[in-house]
């Protein structure tokens, strides 16, 4: 049987779904659910802006979405799905927040004008173990007093897998959109209404997600990517950390390597950009060049 919905934790779900101006409506309630510790303040509009990023960030990351806007106060916020388990990616969230952060400074610009980077970012991994929430958020306070003087910096992290409740379990917001994540793609018709109750936003979000909405391009993009990252998600990082053996870990390295050339030849005959072939199969231009039998200099100027 075919599922009525499709998963929001798929790249191209999770962009129609958040990252579009049809559908902004549905961030911004996203935002402001998930930001309790703001509620004096909530968002009324966002603008969309370009996720920039290091080219080795980019390469080397293993979420595949990076929503970037900023609201009418001129407050930036990152929204990312993550969908497989990368070590260090606690680190990445500060260093890629510190970078936005720091962007927004011009040559002779002042310092007081530098305006807060809300990070929000929805796991299907398990990101703190020692943590039993599901949800947690973190802010800078004074060590004795628990002061917020230091208030521009925040990051709240979802982790699926320490979601359990049941839909006769719902009761906030938050478990609502929890258990849209996780269980989306197995939720009947029948089980909506039960979810839904007044949050309307909900219906909006999952409407978005209903399979037979979605046209046969987009259904196709989106089967696409389940493909490729099914097949480059391993983090050979997280292996080691695991107990696995060092000669066995070359191995697995190798092979990693031959499976991401295979990705990426795959994608070479699909004629898909070379951007996205970079982001999903983990090379560089110079090992694309390879492959390709040309020059990194002629691939850059594609690019």
């Amino acid at each position: 049987m075919v599922a009525a919905f499709l998963d929001p934790k798929n790249g191209i779900a999770f962009k129609k779904i958040f990252g579009t101006e049809k559908n902004k409506g549905i961030l911004i309630h996203f935002i402001n659910d998930m930001m309790l510790f703001k509620t004096e303040s909530p968002i009324v509009d966002v603008t969309f802006l370009k996720a920039n990023q290091d080219p080795e960030i980019a390469l080397q990351k293993t979420s595949f979405v990076d929503i970037l806007c900023k609201d009418s106060e001129g407050i930036n916020y990152i929204v990312e799905m993550q969908v497989a388990k990368e070590k260090g990616f606690e680190k990445r969230a500060q260093y890629y927040a510190s970078k936005t952060y720091s962007s927004q400074l011009l040559i002779k610009d002042k310092y007081y004008k530098l305006k807060e980077i809300v990070f929000l970012a929805i796991s299907s991994k398990t990101l703190f173990p020692n943590k039993k929430n599901y949800k947690s958020d973190h802010v800078l306070l004074d060590r004795d007093t628990y002061e917020h003087d230091l208030k521009d910096f925040s990051f709240t992290f979802l982790e699926l897998e320490k979601f359990h409740k049941t839909i006769d379990e719902l009761k906030t917001i938050q478990e609502k959109w929890a258990y849209f994540f996780k269980y989306a793609e197995k939720t009947s018709p029948e089980d909506l209404e039960k979810i839904i109750g007044k949050d309307l936003v909900l219906q909006e979000a999952y409407t978005a997600l209903e399979r037979f909405s979605w046209s046969e391009e987009e259904l196709l993009s989106y089967d696409q990517l389940e493909k490729y990252e099914g097949a480059s998600i391993a983090s050979m990082d997280q292996k080691l950390d695991e107990g696995i053996a060092i000669g066995e870990a070359k191995g697995k390295a190798k092979g990693k390597q031959e499976r991401n050339q295979e990705i990426a030849k795959e994608m070479l005959l699909d004629n898909e950009p070379l951007d996205k072939i970079i982001k999903y199969s983990g090379l560089t231009l110079n090992d694309i060049a390879e492959l390709k039998k040309t020059s990194p200099n002629q691939l850059e100027i594609i690019l």
